[in-house]
């Protein structure tokens, strides 16, 4: 190996470790947080779906973030909306941590979602700026595995930190990696986006580059595909706290050691993925991915309903592991074609999964009912098979 080349590796390895903690800030955002829910439902006087509707805002403010940001990429560059992201994430989190009510932490976590959106939506821009096909997937899944760390050790670490702070603290604690990372961006994060490259700044503008993404029939259905995909393990995130916790009678910690173990998971398909990508078609791992989301959620929808734990965590387990083949596979494939509009590509597929997980988040929240959860998953596992079924189109 050449010391150039060995140079390329070490900064792509470099680069994928900034871009996928940049990247995090969707499941930092939720998952440090999740197994406080139950109190923090219990110290401002709020229901179950009320408290989850906080994990909706911030998904709502994550979707509409990349809408704007994306865009506005393509025409002033991915550097500074990036800086300035993290600096408004820091501001946000703050007031989160002061919320006196759940209806002002709904609006402060939209705040948020809106802020930290520029790192995810950035990061795949940035990717695409500089890499396409295996390439771009490879570096895709990189930096999704990096990204994967995070779910890890978010809920591990919010339930330690539980025993020293209240969930207000936990908040702090998001602002102080928010400016831990506002550095980074600062320091690292370099301009990939030439002035010769960007487009006219103006609403006609973006108007006209999102419909020329809604006339490709392929990329609408990747955009599903990815979107509906999240949406089943969003649907699982945002229950499932309330499903080992209230139920099942699991500690915090408890609960934190099962969804870290389905983590593991995830970034294990991540990395093999990332390892196949350029030996196996990339249809192939979306397609056995999906197949795996389908088994495992149809398994989630019995086992809940038998109300078996031990059979539940191997069922979710096999659910949220498949998603490690679909995600980056399906976000290379929709941003193959779409070098000239990777911001607003980018941000399409981004505010496509916050939506959908959204949305799922709060269906599986009704009644409370763990039965609930198993039934969104499997509305949402089979419509991304589905909507993979529909990108006809031949992909390599």
């Amino acid at each position: 190996m050449s010391d150039s080349t060995s140079r390329a590796q070490k900064g792509n390895v470099r680069l994928a470790l900034i871009l996928g903690s940049l990247s995090a800030f969707g499941p930092i955002t939720t998952d440090l947080y999740l197994p406080a829910l139950p109190a923090a439902a219990d110290d401002l006087g709020a229901s179950q779906p009320a408290i989850q509707a906080t994990l909706t805002a911030c998904l709502i403010g994550l979707a509409l973030g990349q809408v704007f940001v994306g865009p506005l990429s393509d025409s002033i560059g991915r550097r500074r909306p990036m800086v300035v992201g993290m600096a408004l994430f820091v501001v946000s989190s703050l007031l989160c941590a002061v919320a006196p009510s759940v209806y002002l932490l709904d609006a402060a976590r939209l705040f948020q979602g809106l802020a930290g959106a520029a790192g995810i939506v950035l990061s795949l821009a940035i990717v695409r700026d500089m890499f396409d096909g295996v390439a771009a997937a490879r570096m895709i899944a990189a930096l999704m595995a990096v990204g994967g760390v995070a779910p890890i050790i978010a809920p591990l670490a919010g339930s330690q930190l539980l025993r020293v702070t209240d969930w207000r603290g936990l908040f702090v604690v998001l602002a102080v990696l928010g400016v831990a990372l506002l550095a980074i961006a600062a320091a690292k994060v370099p301009e990939t986006l030439p002035k010769a490259d960007r487009r006219p700044v103006g609403w006609r503008s973006v108007a006209n580059g999102f419909a020329s993404l809604a006339r490709d029939r392929r990329f609408v259905a990747l955009t599903l595909t990815g979107g509906l995909a999240f949406a089943a393990m969003f649907a699982y995130i945002s229950t499932s706290a309330f499903v080992f916790q209230s139920h099942y009678g699991y500690s915090e910690s408890a609960f934190s050691v099962v969804f870290a173990v389905n983590a593991v998971g995830l970034l294990a398909t991540n990395l093999i993925g990332g390892r196949l990508v350029g030996r196996v078609p990339v249809a192939t791992l979306v397609r056995i991915g999906l197949a795996g989301m389908v088994v495992g959620a149809v398994a989630s929808l019995i086992t809940l309903t038998i109300g078996h734990p031990p059979l539940v965590i191997a069922s979710l387990f096999v659910t949220v592991s498949s998603l490690g083949l679909v995600m980056p596979t399906v976000a290379a494939l929709a941003l193959d074609d779409h070098g000239s509009l990777a911001g607003t590509a980018s941000a399409a597929l981004g505010a496509a999964r916050m939506v959908l997980g959204g949305v799922a988040a709060l269906f599986a929240g009704i009644g409370g009912d763990p039965v609930v959860l198993g039934a969104v998953m499997v509305l949402c596992a089979v419509g991304a098979a589905a909507s993979f079924v529909l990108a006809r189109r031949p992909v390599h």
